[in-house]
């Protein structure tokens, strides 16, 4: 049997060789770890043209349909995580190539968006900065959770954890989502209510937990921004395009809001020269919601498990 090369895409940390037990597919199987983003297509043509197998890093690499008619070679594809809308699911299986995906585990992200939350709340970044520079002392007013309102854009998984950990805060628990029923949020210990513009309107603090999809798409816009209060925070760890991100920009230069923190960005990495690096108000971070060593240690070593099942002849968890 010829060698089959494999990919591993986006390791940016140098971690995914220690993470999973890559020699246990044997010498049949060549394993390359790429930590560099690759910024054209082209480049990534070049660097993965070769490969039988890929392993992708949730979306960080795009696969579109004119890509996969570019890599003939390509016979598996492996995304972390069970979705990915990098991937067109369509385009792979005209060109033969299986997908398949991996575990994902909720509290990650959920526990990252607390630390947004916290961060803006408490102004960490601000106060940490003057400490580091021999600033001055206590600068800020924090913002208290106790008591106020959380505002929850869809009750998934990672909805429900933050439900959880909101009600510990002593925070009252508001969501809505398209098809949120109040027994359903009852059983997070949230209320539901009946559209987004009352979540926004009556919120102190809005996270935004709903998959990326034609109904989600912009579905936080200027006049929705204007909704919220002055006083009040918007997060995002889901996707970039839930949020219009120029109109983000207009309500944290303007003060609409209080402030926002995001994960996501809509081209990642995110531009040197994008002006959300130096809006105020803001707490941005380079898409660490799911960055955990035990997230990892799932992604790499069910890929393994993949590979071994696609070459056995019985690919699991595959996607579309």
């Amino acid at each position: 049997m010829p060698m089959l090369n494999c990919a591993v895409l986006d390791d940016y940390q140098g971690v995914a060789r220690d993470l999973a037990d890559w020699p246990r597919l044997g010498p049949g199987v060549e394993v390359s770890f790429l930590s560099g983003h690759f910024g054209s297509q082209d480049a990534l043509v070049d660097a993965v043209g070769h490969c039988e197998i890929v392993v992708a890093m949730r979306e960080r690499t795009p696969f579109p349909a004119e890509l996969f008619a570019r890599l003939p070679r390509l016979r598996l594809l492996i995304t972390s995580g069970m979705r990915n809308a990098a991937i067109d699911l369509a385009a792979a299986a005209r060109h033969g190539v299986t997908v398949c995906g991996t575990a994902s585990s909720p509290e990650p992200p959920a526990e990252l968006t607390w630390a947004l939350i916290l961060g803006l709340a408490r102004h960490l970044v601000t106060e940490n900065n003057a400490l580091r520079a021999g600033g001055p002392w206590q600068q800020t007013l924090g913002t208290d959770l106790h008591g106020r309102r959380l505002g929850l854009l869809g009750l998934g998984k990672i909805g429900r954890q933050m439900a959880r950990i909101g009600g510990a805060f002593g925070m009252e628990v508001a969501a809505w989502s398209s098809n949120l029923t109040p027994e359903r949020a009852a059983e997070s210990g949230a209320i539901a209510l009946g559209s987004k513009e009352e979540l926004l309107e009556s919120s102190d603090f809005v996270s935004v937990h709903l998959v990326l999809g034609p109904r989600t798409r912009g579905l936080i816009g200027e006049a929705e921004l204007r909704r919220m209060r002055p006083t009040a925070y918007l997060v995002n760890t889901s996707r970039a395009a839930i949020v219009d991100q120029d109109a983000l920009l207009r309500a944290l230069r303007e003060g609409w809001i209080a402030g926002a923190g995001a994960d996501v960005f809509e081209t990642e990495p995110l531009a040197p020269a994008d002006p959300l690096r130096s809006a105020p108000n803001f707490l941005g971070l380079p898409h660490l919601g799911y960055v955990t060593r035990r997230n990892y240690e799932g992604y790499f070593g069910q890929a393994v498990e993949d590979i071994e099942a696609y070459l056995a002849g019985d690919p699991v968890r595959v996607l579309g």
